[in-house]
């Protein structure tokens, strides 16, 4: 089971985590991973001077190494799962859609976070102009820029505040030949057995804390929603002409501050994570693939005094629980202070995890039974006890994934008409 770890692409370490508990109750090898981050692991041109994707190729050599290796420490090459949470996922799902992955790994279990979005992959030309400039680089050729950043100290390159540039992963033409929709749509993937989660509360704490946009920490009144709002849609490919009818579907009337961060949460959770996810799904199972989906309810009791109380289960809340974070001892500690019904919500998510990575079916004895995602659209609740539930948000996925289509359509028409 090869861990990607997340961190907005930006930060986070191999380091932080401990798979000896999932390795020793499970019987499975864990592997975590480290890659480049930030300038050295996403900068790009936008052409053969500096395609990008470092990052993600720097995974594609892992994997390569240990269809190698990984015999010698007790593994099976030919039954690899890729699991990962937020970038980290997005990673693992970049890797169902890669030619460069394909036969490098078996199963994928992606949490919180897929690569469908349209700024996840893109041209990263921009962002080099803006790096050129952070930097005193002369932009006259892209292999001048490329030249000039080489001379700076691994100091300067690491220190500069690059969280606002733009980088990320490329459409470069190898390791990302065609947009992810372009790929999902020709089933152009690797047709393994694929696990997708979400939790219910995407943006409830952490992503807010940790992320780079304005206005989601303190979310405000509707005019900063509003704010905040006109600067997040255009990026997602959502004209500005819609965002009242998108503010109206998630704020309604009220004027309630509660409400209106509520709201809004349940909005930028959705738009990121959560309506990526089901299309992902949805074209996953047309493949033939067994495919399931899981929204995670549970948290952590850990937080009990230091997340506010509307805060429902977070972004990454679940990793400490499949890692069997409550029975670590050694120096990282995930959710080391649980109750003893979170010692058997670890217990349960390690045997559903390794269930699929051993077979591409999470099912097992004294489990709830977790049926796959069909056109019902079946998914697991995970929470101190699990149940089967359907549709999650199912009136939600059919305004972004039927009402905003329609309602985009009709805008470039008209634009198109003028």
């Amino acid at each position: 089971m090869v861990w990607i770890h997340g961190g907005n692409m930006i930060f986070g370490a191999a380091s932080r985590f401990d798979g000896s508990a999932l390795a020793a109750y499970e019987d499975v090898v864990v592997v975590i991973l480290q890659y480049r981050l930030g300038i050295l692991g996403f900068f790009s041109t936008g052409d053969e001077s500096a395609r990008g994707n470092w990052a993600l190729l720097d995974q594609v050599a892992a994997l390569q190494w240990i269809q190698e290796n990984i015999g010698a420490f007790g593994g099976d090459p030919e039954l690899v799962t890729l699991f990962g949470v937020s970038a980290g996922s997005m990673s693992a799902s970049a890797h169902v859609m890669s030619p460069l992955s394909k036969g490098l790994f078996h199963r994928a279990i992606l949490e919180s976070g897929v690569s469908q979005l349209p700024i996840i992959f893109q041209n990263r030309s921009k962002s080099a102009e803006k790096i050129a400039r952070i930097f005193g680089c002369e932009m006259t050729t892209s292999a001048a820029l490329v030249h000039c950043l080489r001379q700076k100290s691994e100091q300067e390159l690491i220190h500069a505040d690059l969280s606002r540039q733009g980088l990320g992963p490329a459409l470069d033409g190898v390791f990302m030949p065609k947009t992810p929709e372009e790929i999902l749509a020709g089933r152009e993937v690797s047709a393994v057995p694929l696990m997708v989660g979400v939790t219910n509360h995407e943006f409830g704490w952490n992503s807010r804390v940790t992320g780079t946009l304005e206005g989601f920490k303190d979310v405000g009144d509707r005019d900063r929603i509003r704010t905040t709002s006109e600067a997040i849609l255009p990026v997602l490919g959502i004209p500005l002409e819609l965002l009242p009818m998108v503010l109206d579907e998630y704020l309604g009337d009220t004027n309630d501050l509660d409400e209106l961060r509520d709201g809004f949460l349940d909005l930028i959770g959705d738009v990121f994570i959560v309506i990526p996810s089901i299309k992902t799904l949805r074209y996953h199972r047309e493949t033939g693939a067994p495919t399931y989906f899981f929204e995670y309810q549970h948290r952590p009791s850990l937080y009990h005094d230091t997340k506010p109380d509307y805060v429902k289960a977070d972004h990454a809340d679940e990793v400490g629980f499949v890692f069997g974070g409550p029975f670590l001892t050694g120096a990282i500690r995930l959710h080391g202070d649980a109750t003893e019904e979170e010692k058997v919500l670890s217990r349960t998510m390690m045997k559903y995890w390794a269930n699929f990575a051993r077979s591409g079916n999470p099912n097992g004895e004294g489990l709830v039974e977790w049926p796959a995602y069909n056109t019902q659209e079946q998914y697991l609740e995970i929470n101190l006890k699990q149940k089967v539930s359907m549709k999650l948000k199912e009136k939600k996925v059919e305004f972004w994934l039927k009402t905003v289509p329609e309602k985009v359509d009709e805008v470039r028409r008209k634009h198109t008409e003028l």
